[in-house]
């Protein structure tokens, strides 16, 4: 694993400057970076009064539940698949 080459990217989030370093392309880093700051602004468009690390918070949450039920429903379709071919 650390023979893996690492790429740097240089995103924006929020108007904060962030290095994000891993084995993900820089095209994959900035697309999940810009996902990350749009949530953040439609939440805080929604509740302007939120301090920076709620609104992290809220967003993660949002983020997380959000892929959560894309697990339950990639299951659900799995399931379903599973009964036709039986």
């Amino acid at each position: 694993m650390a023979d893996t080459p690492k790429n740097r990217t240089k995103v924006e989030i929020y108007d904060t400057p962030y290095t994000i370093i891993g084995e993900e392309s820089s095209s994959h880093v900035r697309m999940v970076a810009s996902i990350v700051d749009k949530k953040m602004r439609e939440i805080y468009a929604k509740n302007p009064s939120l301090d920076l690390n709620k609104l992290a918070v809220l967003t993660a949450v949002n983020i997380v539940n959000d892929h959560v039920k894309l697990l339950n429903r990639v299951k659900q379709l799995e399931e379903e698949l599973k009964q036709e071919k039986d």
